[in-house]
């Protein structure tokens, strides 16, 4: 939390695992399965810390036998913690659409219910574009299901480039897991800025709908080099990162069209 801070970020997302010492077992941030008086815990020490906490990975994908029941949980867990955001995405294979419009017009009354809007990120396979994310959201049709968009998956399980991608899903983008992508001379995901992947084109379909949008940062590293095991030397990472999409979104904005 220290460094986070320390590199200049005053939001959060809660990820998947991590450790909680030095060399230690990976443990859930939160469990699944977890009450929502611990998810109000940990969201107090984030506040404590001064980061605000917008976005919960689920961890289970839509269409896993118990997909409903955690995802049902998770969105209870980011309401009492109040956090405005619950991610989630598929299997890499294709398949089971059915499944998750069943589940999200379910899980659309359960989120509106508790103030929580489910976002759906790609992860190749039936959902690899923000395009076939669209699609799904638009027919669930409820204003708490939306796309998150992930510029980095995109392009690394499909090898489809995102920049006319995100035109095909703009208006149903309410959050994005940045992520930079290079093809050459390595195929490997990294930082933003240090890939593929133009995010001045990539921000600018959504940098004036006048809708507050989490930019949740997933990949800070840098490509073709192995990942810094020093706190100070990940905290850099992480500034390098905040940095480059603050000049981003503060070049578009000086370039708003009149």
């Amino acid at each position: 939390m220290t460094g986070i801070q320390s590199a200049g970020f005053r939001y959060v997302a809660w990820g998947t695992t991590h450790q909680e010492t030095a060399g230690g077992e990976r443990v859930p941030v939160v469990p699944a399965d977890a009450t929502v008086d611990k998810a109000k815990e940990l969201a107090k020490v984030c506040r404590d810390f001064g980061l605000e906490p917008l976005m919960m990975f689920s961890t289970v994908y839509p269409e896993a036998a118990d997909g409903l029941e955690v995802l049902t949980n998770r969105i209870k867990q980011a309401s009492a913690a109040k956090i405005p955001q619950v991610l989630t995405f598929g299997h890499t294979s294709r398949g089971k659409r059915d499944i998750w419009i069943e589940r999200f017009k379910q899980l659309g009354s359960i989120a509106r219910d508790h103030g929580v809007t489910l976002v759906v990120k790609q992860h190749g396979g039936s959902t690899g574009t923000g395009k076939a994310c669209a699609e799904i959201i638009r027919e669930v049709d409820h204003p708490n299901v939306k796309v998150n968009y992930d510029a980095g998956n995109v392009m690394d399980y499909l090898d489809v480039d995102p920049i006319p991608d995100i035109n095909e899903c703009a208006s149903d983008v309410y959050s994005f897991c940045i992520k930079d992508h290079r093809n050459w001379p390595v195929d490997q995901d990294c930082g933003p800025g240090f890939g593929e992947i133009d995010h001045y084109r990539l921000l600018q379909p959504v940098a004036f709908t006048g809708r507050s949008m989490p930019l949740c940062f997933e990949n800070i590293s840098a490509p073709m080099l192995p990942r810094p095991t020093q706190p100070e030397a990940i905290d850099a990472l992480a500034s390098r990162a905040r940095e480059f999409i603050e000049t981003v979104i503060a070049g578009l904005h000086a370039d708003r069209p009149s």
